[in-house]
């Protein structure tokens, strides 16, 4: 989910329920069925102006908000649908016909490409845990699916790296 105009209707109203953000989040917390509730801190990167904010958070967060603060989610929240968009990566190699670029030989790259940071938003996995699965690969002596290297920076091919998924977990299961 994500906050609707930059959270100003989230803050409005916490305002008008007379809340603040640690009473916000002990109310998510006797509201909720598992008794966890929301952390202040996580209520705050929600509802927050600055640098730490948050413009998207789960589903069960903005639910738990919304009825701690008697609003509808959509009142305060919207639903976000992932697309991948175009890389806009301007470090793209030009392909001639026999295949060769000016500086290498190398494939020409899918469409598609997203750095880490969107792949792991795609995912739904940390950026710590995408790390941790190209640094097994290597040891194991292959490359991580989808992985291509351009310039110096990474960069992943969501359709490759689900279809990797998929293979090593049907290894795995077999």
């Amino acid at each position: 989910m994500r906050r609707l105009d930059k959270g100003a209707p989230l803050r409005a109203a916490i305002r008008a329920a007379g809340l603040d953000i640690p009473h916000l989040a002990a109310r998510t917390k006797e509201l909720d069925p598992t008794g966890k509730g929301l952390s202040p801190a996580y209520v705050g990167f929600i509802a927050g102006t600055g640098k730490s904010a948050r413009e998207d958070c789960s589903e069960r967060a903005a639910e738990l908000i919304a009825q701690a603060l008697g609003q509808e989610v959509d009142a305060l929240f919207e639903t976000v649908f992932l697309t991948i968009v175009k890389s806009t990566s301007p470090r793209r190699l030009e392909i001639d016909e026999s295949g060769a670029s000016a500086s290498r030989k190398a494939a020409p790259l899918p469409e598609q490409l997203l750095d880490q940071r969107e792949l792991s938003r795609f995912l739904r996995k940390s950026p710590s845990w995408i790390d941790a699965q190209i640094k097994a690969a290597k040891e194991a002596g292959r490359t991580w699916p989808g992985l291509h290297y351009v310039g110096r920076s990474r960069r992943f091919d969501p359709r490759a790296v689900l279809d990797g998924m998929r293979d090593q977990r049907t290894q795995v299961s077999a």
